[in-house]
């Protein structure tokens, strides 16, 4: 975690990836994090290892891995079967499974409305994360508000797409942002 928290210090901006052309370019970027988006059970490893041949840390979104389920077996997969540094979801079950397997954990959280809100604070209690990812990461309001009721590293992610949206994010008191515009990967 310390590593993760000091490369996001270096540099805050994490390169989200959805496709092989992303992937190319977040290779070439100066982002030490990489979020990984896209891939099935075939094509995972290698993407894996083209992120850690880099010398990036490689974070894989298990709710949008092809070819899985929701269940124990893909964390284990990942862990025994690529170089992945963590995962990504949206569910606290494969949260606390994949701290169990110590990679790094990143709980994704959509905000929509304050039941969204007010339950965050619980779901956070039972998975346990690492960091958790906010999104939409365009408000920084409302991240000031998830700043004051958490006690845990935050991404902003989603929706974020200028200089000022990473500005604000920042501002508010989110730890990084993670973004697949590949401008914002310049910034």
């Amino acid at each position: 975690m310390k590593n993760l928290l000091s490369l996001l210090e270096d540099n805050p901006i994490i390169g989200g990836v959805k496709d092989n052309k992303g992937l190319d370019e977040v290779l070439r970027s100066d982002c030490n994090v990489v979020f990984v988006l896209y891939g099935n059970i075939l094509t995972i490893s290698d993407i894996i290892d083209k992120v850690k041949n880099s010398g990036k840390l490689a974070f894989v979104h298990v709710d949008l891995l092809e070819g899985t389920s929701h269940k124990d077996v893909v964390i284990e997969y990942i862990k025994e079967k690529t170089k992945a540094d963590g995962i990504i979801s949206t569910k606290a079950h494969m949260i606390q499974v994949a701290r169990e397997y110590g990679l790094f954990t990143v709980h994704r959280f959509f905000l929509v409305d304050s039941m969204s809100f007010y339950s965050l604070e619980k779901q956070i209690s039972h998975s346990k994360p690492d960091c958790i990812e906010i999104m939409p990461g365009c408000m920084p309001k409302v991240l000031g508000w998830v700043v004051d009721l958490v006690d845990v590293p935050i991404i902003a992610g989603g929706l974020v797409c200028a200089k000022d949206d990473v500005v604000n994010a920042l501002k508010a008191g989110a730890t990084a942002i993670s973004t697949t515009n590949m401008g914002v990967w310049k910034v």
